[in-house]
C-alpha cells in the first residue's frame, strides 16, 4: 500500500507563493508518474502538472509558467512551486502517483487558498 503524504498548503495573497511537497511511502515502492491535481467547490477534480520517472513535464494551460513541478528523493519527493498565484487558484491540492502494475493512489490533500 502507497501512502501519500502533502505539506505545504495554506492562505496567500494575490502574487504570492507557495511550495506544496508530497512524499511517497514505502521507499521501496516503485511509482511511475507523479503529479498534481486541485479541486474547487463545485468544480470536478482537474489536472494541475505531471512527472514522470525521466522528468519530463506536463502542465495545465492555466499554471504553464507560473507553476514549476520537480521530482527528487530517488523518485518518492514531488513538489510544486507556484507562483503569482491568483484567487482562481483556489482549491484543495492532492497529489497522484501511478505505479506500473496499474494502481492509483491519492494523497489527503491539502488547502490553498489566495485571497487578500
Amino acid at each position: 500500500q502507497v501512502q501519500l503524504t502533502e505539506s505545504g498548503g495554506g492562505l496567500v495573497e494575490p502574487g504570492g507563493s507557495l511550495r506544496l511537497s508530497c512524499v511517497a511511502s514505502p521507499r521501496h515502492v516503485n511509482l511511475g508518474p507523479m503529479g498534481w491535481y486541485r479541486q474547487a467547490p463545485g468544480r470536478q477534480r482537474e489536472l494541475v502538472a505531471t512527472i514522470t520517472t525521466t522528468r519530463r513535464t506536463n502542465y495545465a494551460d492555466d499554471v504553464d509558467g507560473r507553476f514549476t513541478i520537480s521530482r527528487y528523493n530517488a523518485g518518492k519527493t514531488v513538489d510544486l512551486q507556484m507562483n503569482n498565484l491568483k484567487p482562481e487558484d483556489t482549491a484543495v491540492y492532492y497529489c497522484n502517483a501511478r505505479t506500473y502494475t496499474g494502481f492509483e493512489y491519492w494523497g489527503q490533500g491539502t488547502q490553498v487558498t489566495v485571497s487578500s
